[in-house]
């Protein structure tokens, strides 16, 4: 038995909305605290600003204080990787991502580095099993988002659960990816346009069950509607009680 029983961490994709206020936020909540009360209230979140520029030390110490001490941040890898490379030789821009990142390791708060390839990418599971390889090396925890169905196959899972990376369980209004464990943790991307309450407490008892393996990651959409942060919140509520 672990020592400790695995957890849950969900949150949003990006916390700086002014549109969140006065629905999730106070409504006279500055930028500056907004972090610190989404933290108050959620677990976790996914950093998409990374995708496209790497966060500087300051910020990264400033994102780190904001927060409590059993919050994760997960980071969308940089488009440089997943979408001008294409996961080939990537071995220095891994080792930057993996510099950048050091200060939420070193406080015991970084998640999971989420890439997120691009739809036209099909299978290439040499180039996947390469690419691993340099994410062992680096001790990066990894889960991959595909977007192209080629990739939805036994031979990609086997890939995955060789370098104990996470297949993303994404699901929107089109797409339905297949719900497999290829890791000792899950990742999902919860972008439905709408859910039910009955929807949110079927999501927090599949979590609860996912938790018995593994830590579980959940993020559902950010968007100018603070829909996104309250689904969290209810699902972590569900789950405590």
């Amino acid at each position: 038995m672990p020592a400790h029983p695995h957890t849950v961490y969900a949150g949003t994709s990006g916390w700086a909305y002014a549109s969140w206020k006065p629905g999730f936020y106070p409504a006279k909540t500055p930028a500056a605290r907004m972090l610190a009360y989404y933290a108050s209230q959620l677990n976790s979140v996914e950093v998409n600003f990374t995708f496209r520029q790497l966060p500087t030390e300051k910020q990264l110490t400033t994102w780190l204080e904001a927060t409590t001490e059993g919050f994760r941040f997960s980071f969308k890898a940089p488009q440089a990787i997943t979408h001008l490379k294409r996961l080939r030789e990537c071995g220095d821009a891994l080792a930057a991502l993996k510099a950048a990142l050091l200060p939420a390791e070193r406080a015991g708060k970084l998640g999971v580095v989420l890439f997120q390839l691009p739809p036209n990418f099909r299978a290439d599971l040499e180039r996947l099993k390469t690419f691993l390889e340099d994410v062992a090396r680096l001790k990066l925890r990894a889960a991959f988002e595909f977007r192209h169905e080629s990739w939805f196959e036994e031979a990609t899972y086997a890939v995955l659960e060789q370098g104990n990376a996470a297949l993303c369980i994404a699901q929107s209004d089109e797409l339905q990816t297949p719900q497999r464990r290829t890791a000792d943790f899950l990742y999902y991307r919860l972008r439905r346009s709408a859910y039910s309450e009955a929807d949110l407490q079927e999501i927090a008892r599949r979590f609860a069950k996912d938790a018995e393996q593994g830590d579980v990651y959940a993020y559902f959409m950010h968007e100018d509607a603070p829909d996104g942060p309250l689904r969290a919140r209810a699902v972590l509520e569900a789950l405590a009680r």
